[in-house]
């Protein structure tokens, strides 16, 4: 096919997006063109005077130049630059990523993978941000030191606040994926202090007018305790804490099962319930990858990559990978659609890896043989004797 076709699909695909509201960004690459010290062009969508525009970002090697322009007239530059110039192009939506790119030799490839933005950004041009939570006449904010009495957020709580929104706006565009009334019972597993639990619930109530149930899972019972009394206080009739492990708790009911910094194989427990379970939604943000780096410590075996690995901080980083890749294929193998993006944990921690199972139709046996051989391969390649995920289901 000529390019000049694969243009035109990458075209098509981007009006698609912008009248889905899908759309989150564009970035051209790789300028073969005659101006001179141009880079990359990034466009994003913004809001000015009420008219929407795309806004592109001219990276040149000391500076950049940003430029406004009416959507119709946008796409067709879009369309000259990728002609003329950008042997790169990159479609970002909230549904999937589209890759468009012309080789040296002059051959096209153009290709699709998983979304790596879970909700699109605001375009709102002075920046302006509109939180999914607001912080005024919210009891339970109080009680949590996130806010004063008339809902002002603490200056040292600031972080939290906007973490809170952050991990909302995230499950906010996951759940309008699901079928209307999925969601009836939700389960947080190592619920913590609270702050997101009562979060998602405040959403769910307030926002959505849903009469779901949300179940807080936590070891230690002084937090089982503060956040009942604080679910009490804010008149959260079917939010309720209990105290418990993951591994123990029966989720056979549960329709969204989440698990944020569940340590090691804690994640693990929380991913294998949420599938015996047949949640419609599993969401976990791991941490604490012990497991998998034990087994390749264990075994050495000598790859591609061992001249990284021989490292421990590249090491760590490739255990993360590896142990939360096995886990999204074992997801998609009992008919999970699976994402894995980045979720900001707070101010003062880098960014976790999210990885996120939405239920979809069962494979066939093919399918499911060819996802077992994928995570066979993986695991000789790295020298992993067992995946304790793999384990607890018996694959």
């Amino acid at each position: 096919m000529p390019v000049l076709e694969y243009i035109e699909q990458f075209t098509i695909a981007l009006k698609e997006s912008l009248n889905a509201a899908s759309f989150v960004k564009v970035s051209l690459g790789n300028y073969k063109g005659e101006e001179e010290a141009l880079k990359q062009i990034l466009i994003r969508k913004v809001v000015i005077k009420r008219e929407d525009k795309l806004a592109f970002t001219y990276r040149y090697k000391t500076r950049d130049v940003v430029k406004n322009y009416a959507v119709d007239e946008a796409i067709g530059l879009i369309t000259d630059y990728l002609e003329k110039g950008f042997k790169i192009g990159t479609l970002f939506t909230t549904e999937k990523d589209l890759i468009l790119e012309e080789l040296n030799n002059g051959k096209v490839v153009f290709r699709e993978s998983s979304a790596s933005s879970a909700a699109a950004p605001s375009a709102n041009h002075d920046k302006e941000k509109i939180r999914l939570i607001k912080s005024e006449a919210k009891s339970y904010l109080t009680e949590l030191k996130i806010t004063d009495a008339e809902g002002k957020v603490f200056k040292n709580a600031q972080d939290k606040f906007r973490q809170i929104n952050h991990y909302i706006e995230i499950l906010s565009s996951l759940i309008k994926e699901l079928p209307e009334g999925t969601i009836k019972k939700v389960a947080d597993m190592g619920s913590g202090k609270g702050y997101l639990t009562f979060a998602l619930y405040d959403y769910l109530h307030s926002v959505l007018k849903l009469e779901t149930e949300v179940i807080g899972v936590e070891y230690r019972q002084d937090m089982v305790d503060l956040c009942n009394q604080v679910a009490v206080k804010s008149a959260f009739a079917q939010l309720n804490f209990v105290q418990g492990t993951i591994e123990d708790y029966n989720a056979e009911d549960v329709n969204l099962l989440i698990a944020l910094h569940a340590c090691d194989t804690a994640t693990d427990d929380a991913i294998f319930k949420g599938i015996k379970a047949n949640a419609e939604l599993i969401v976990v943000a791991p941490c604490c990858h012990k497991q998998i780096r034990r087994e390749i410590e264990q075994h050495k075996v000598k790859n591609d990559v061992s001249f990284l690995t021989k490292y421990g901080i590249f090491l760590e980083r490739q255990a993360e990978m590896v142990t939360d890749g096995i886990r999204a294929l074992i997801l998609e193998y009992f008919g999970y659609k699976t994402k894995v993006f980045e979720f900001i944990s707070d101010a003062h921690t880098p960014k976790n890896v999210l990885v996120v199972g939405v239920k979809g139709k069962e494979h066939g046996t093919e399918k499911k043989a060819d996802i077992l051989q994928k995570i066979k391969a993986s695991k000789e390649y790295f020298g992993i004797g067992y995946h304790h995920l793999e384990r607890l289901l018996e694959l």
